[in-house]
């Protein structure tokens, strides 16, 4: 008769999993962390059920993972509040966990139970969870992270209208600008995505709080900053251009005081403003319901408007065809109102 001294272990269920893991994030307390030893305990342990629940999520190399037991861990995280739990701990975890539970978190985010995406769900009941993330960005260590996150979350139309309506959206007009490029950069891009990724939302948005976004917007576009101003007016080109923003695209161009902003950066110094200047301006030009106050800066300017027209060149090939076009229209159009 043979004996075997070394048991294999059970899998862990999901149930069980996000127990373990709701388990080791209670530990990381300030209570617990006080003393070194005591947190560096805790991490071990939350490090060892995190490793379990991303095996879980998405397979050990050898095995692809079980969809059930996905759906099912999702479930579970959302009952046993770990969403919650592992974005207010996020600053206590180490390098290499935070980067795994970003792609943990995708992974989570995508989980249907039904037709219901059950993560999101779980979200919109603590929509406070978002505007955590978004302050995030204040702190350089974990910033990046919950730069991930947060556009994650934005692929969801509940959640990136909750953002753009909240007092947190504001922020990024903030952190679109801080010292720190990555970070700003960063913050940017999670600032295209809410103006870009649902239509619709983002027509209601601005439809609703025009003045307070465009202010905010005209000190993006005016400031000193190159890059910010570069990519302000290049994002502003996709969003107000865009079909469903044509009703916030036409109240835009009827107003002297953005005309003046565009005229400016047509002076800019860098020749890509200057061309993404041009493609804002020359709406204002071509519309055929210029109020009085436009066509008289635009006849004021005339002679030099013409001079930065004539001096300014596209690139090569069709596009710069079609630049080139568009570019005379706008000197006709221009020359014809100082002879009005």
């Amino acid at each position: 008769m043979s004996f075997s001294f070394f048991k294999a272990l059970r899998p862990k269920t999901p149930q069980e999993v996000a127990k373990s893991i709701k388990d080791s994030l209670m530990a990381l307390d300030t209570i617990t962390v006080v003393e070194v030893k005591a947190l560096e305990k805790a991490l071990e342990e939350f490090e060892k059920n995190f490793a379990t629940m991303k095996c879980m999520l998405c397979g050990d190399g050898d095995a692809e993972p079980n969809v059930d037991q996905v759906t099912q861990l999702a479930v579970e995280i959302c009952k046993e509040d770990v969403l919650a739990l592992l974005i207010h701990k996020l600053s206590i975890l180490g390098w290499e966990a935070r980067k795994d539970l970003v792609h943990c978190w995708s992974i989570l985010l995508k989980q249907k139970v039904d037709t219901t995406y059950c993560c999101v769900e779980y979200i919109e009941k603590h929509f406070e969870l978002l505007d955590f993330l978004v302050v995030c960005y204040d702190n350089k260590e974990i910033a990046l992270n919950c730069g991930n996150m947060l556009r994650d979350c934005i692929k969801f139309q509940t959640l990136a209208k909750y953002i753009l309506e909240s007092a947190s959206f504001g922020l990024f007009f903030k952190f679109v600008e801080l010292p720190n490029f990555d970070v700003a950069s960063d913050a940017f891009l999670t600032f295209k995505d809410l103006l870009t990724k649902h239509g619709k939302v983002v027509y209601e948005f601005l439809s609703v709080h025009y003045d307070e976004f465009f202010d905010l917007y005209e000190k993006l576009l005016t400031s000193s900053n190159y890059v910010t101003r570069r990519q302000s007016l290049k994002l502003l080109s996709e969003f107000l251009l865009e079909p469903p923003n044509t009703q916030i695209m036409k109240r835009y161009i009827l107003e002297v005081r953005f005309l003046k902003v565009m005229m400016t950066l047509l002076r800019d110094s860098s020749k890509n403003i200057q061309m993404a200047a041009f493609h804002i301006f020359k709406v204002f030009v071509a519309n055929p319901n210029k109020p009085q106050e436009i066509k008289v800066i635009l006849a004021k300017n005339r002679e030099k408007l013409l001079e930065l027209l004539h001096n300014l060149s596209g690139g090569k090939g069709a596009e710069d065809e079609q630049f080139e076009e568009e570019k005379e229209l706008i000197i006709m159009e221009i020359d014809g109102l100082s002879q009005s």
